[in-house]
Order: structure tokens, then sequence, then C-alpha cells
């Protein structure tokens, strides 16, 4: 036995980023996880290179033709038994393929039917187009990430579709699995990226209602601080710090040989009418200095430093090589599972091919 979902059977109708990505947590969690593709684009496949696509990872793939009534059979038949099903589609496009949770959960009492969209089953925009910027823009969360006088800036897609989304959506089957022991019954998971993105949000809705938070780019862990910023070293790269306690801020400052700057000394630390300046000033001083080398004098210190890596970077870093954070699976880095559990260890399985695997097969493991 490895990973603590060994044992749960989840189909997963393959679409964008975070349905893959949901699933891709599951199957790192030890789900035997089917990935449904189109067969159209399991036919593309170059299948004498390696799988190297990570949302295919630690998964099995079959190719079915949801448009075809016999495929549709086969589909239905595979959910019967199984425990989970991931529908990735605007609302109402499942139902219309007759494989909607009124069919599927009824033939199937104890299925968990997880829907993944942007902006939910209901509401006035449902059935509307989008993308991660949409969905984090309509959540408030876009609003709050960027620099002082300039516009709001898009984190990549990792709020909405991956955080918001993907994650949000294996918690909820994860949570849903745990109710079923209870109840005997699966339910249904509406996880839209818009309320996940909100959730993330958390505690800065009431704060910035409560006006404890200030404009984009003025807090004290936006970038509006010179002690929770980042700064280019004079290699052209770049490093971190977070030095927002008291007793790591002296020490930041002391490694950096400034505690006596006017601008910098531990006394101003939240003279909020100095920040600006003050970030001009900290900006100097690790410009004198390689990364390398500002990496060797802040080595062992509390001064909550870190070096800005690149991804590929990161297997070498001694702490993330320590902990095998990132794995090389068929020549291509990815990140390790997470979380670490003591007994029920999760892992980074080998993807697999879009289609690689056939229905007999997977009927057969599921009998």
């Amino acid at each position: 036995m490895t990973g603590p979902l060994h044992g749960v059977r989840v189909i997963e109708l393959v679409g964008q980023g975070p349905g893959p990505y949901g699933a891709m947590i599951l199957a790192d969690l030890g789900a035997d996880v089917i990935a449904v593709e189109r067969p159209e684009v399991a036919a593309r496949v170059q299948r004498t290179r390696l799988a190297t696509n990570p949302m295919m990872r630690g998964k099995r793939s079959i190719a079915l033709d949801l448009k075809s009534a016999g495929d549709i059979a086969t589909l239905l038949e595979l959910t019967d038994r199984a425990d989970v099903f991931v529908d990735p589609f605007r609302p109402g496009v499942c139902e219309r393929l007759g494989i909607g949770p009124d069919e599927v959960c009824r033939r199937n009492e104890r299925m968990i039917y997880g829907r993944m969209t942007g902006w939910g089953q209901e509401g006035p925009l449902a059935h509307t187009a989008g993308h991660d910027i949409d969905y984090i823009s309509l959540s408030g969360a876009l609003h709050l990430i960027g620099s002082a006088g300039q516009p709001p800036t898009p984190p990549i897609n990792l709020l909405g579709d991956f955080a918001g989304g993907g994650l949000v959506l294996a918690m909820g089957v994860a949570s849903a699995l745990v109710e079923r022991f209870t109840s005997g019954k699966g339910q249904v998971i509406d996880a839209a990226m818009v309320d996940g993105a909100a959730m993330i949000l958390g505690p800065f809705f009431s704060a910035s209602t409560s006006g404890f938070w200030g404009e984009r780019g003025t807090n004290h862990i936006d970038g509006g601080a010179h002690f929770y910023n980042v700064y280019e070293t004079a290699d052209h790269k770049w490093i971190s710090v977070g030095a927002i306690e008291p007793q790591f801020y002296a020490e930041l400052i002391d490694r950096l040989g400034v505690a006596q700057d006017a601008l910098l000394s531990a006394d101003k630390q939240n003279d909020r009418a100095l920040w600006v300046a003050a970030k001009v000033r900290m900006a100097q001083v690790f410009a004198e200095r390689t990364r390398q080398q500002w990496e060797e004098i802040f080595e062992g210190s509390d001064a909550c430093f870190a070096p800005v890596l690149s991804p590929s970077e990161v297997a070498s870093h001694p702490h993330t090589a320590a902990r095998g954070t990132v794995v090389t699976i068929n020549g291509v880095v990815q990140a390790q599972a997470a979380p670490r559990f003591s007994r029920t260890a999760a892992n980074a399985g080998v993807p697999c091919h879009s289609g690689e695997h056939s229905v007999d097969d997977i009927m057969s493991s599921w009998s």
C-alpha cells in the first residue's frame, strides 16, 4: 500500500489545467486515476517518446468518444465501478452527453462527482467563457497584487487554476470520501475557481474593508516595505527578504552591515514614511554583491533571507535537494508529491501517454 488514497478509483474527463491538476494530486496521493481523453487527441501522441506531462503522472489513460453512444455506455460502466468522477466542462455539458450527476449518481449512489469550473454551476456568469485572470479578478484577489501606483499584476495562473481550482477540487474530493464512511453515500462537488480564489484570499477581505490593509503595493507584505521584498544582486540575479519581526529585522541589517544606517536602523523599521527611500537604499546594498556572496553571508541566519531560484535551480539547492522537493521523471524535473505522510507515502508517479491503456485492461483491474 502506498498513498493515503490507495484503493480509490477515479474517472477523470480530461480538460484544461485545473481538472487534470486536481486529478494529478489524487494520483499522487495513491488513487487509481483513469484519464479519459478524446480519440483525436490520443491519436496525435508520439508514443516513441517518453511521456513527460506532469498532469498525467501516476495515471492510466484511455480514449473514448463522448459523442458515441457505445463509448458513453462504456464510460458509464466504468463509473459504476468508480469512487470519483471529475467533470471539467461548463455546466450542462455532461448532462447533454448523458453522463451528468443525476445519471451517474443514480447508477452509483457512492459516487463523488467533482465539477471543476471557473464560475461555478450557478450564477449569471456560469455559462460564459473565462480564464484564471478573470476568475481571480472577480474574487478580489488580483486587485491586491502588484506594485504601488501600477496596474494589478497577474501572478501567472497559480491562484485560480491551481490553488483555487485543482487543489480545492482535490480537497473537496478527499473531504467527501471521509464523509462517505459515515453516510455511505456520495455527493456532487461544485468547485469553482472564483470561489476557491476568494477562499484563499481569506483574511484580506476583512483587512481591506476594515482599513487595516491599504492600497496595492503599500503594505508590509505586498512589496510596500523594504524588509519584505526582492532585490537584484550584482550578477543580475535576485534575493528575497521577509524580516517582519523585529528580531529577524535586526539580524538582517546586522548581516547587511547597515545597522547604523539612518534609513535602515531597527528603530525606523515600521516608519512607513521612510519605506520608499529604505527600499532604494536596500537595493543599493544588495547590488554590491553577487547572489552567491549574499547566500554565504546569510547562511544559517534568522534574517528570513532566500535566493530567488529559477525552476531549473531548485533541484541543486542544498535544502530542496535534501528534502527531495523535486524529482526527475523520464528526464524532466517535476515537483515531488506533497504533503509528506509518515506511513502512507505520497509519490509523483511516472506519466503516461493519452490513450495509452485499453478499456479491457481497466475493466479487468476494476472487476
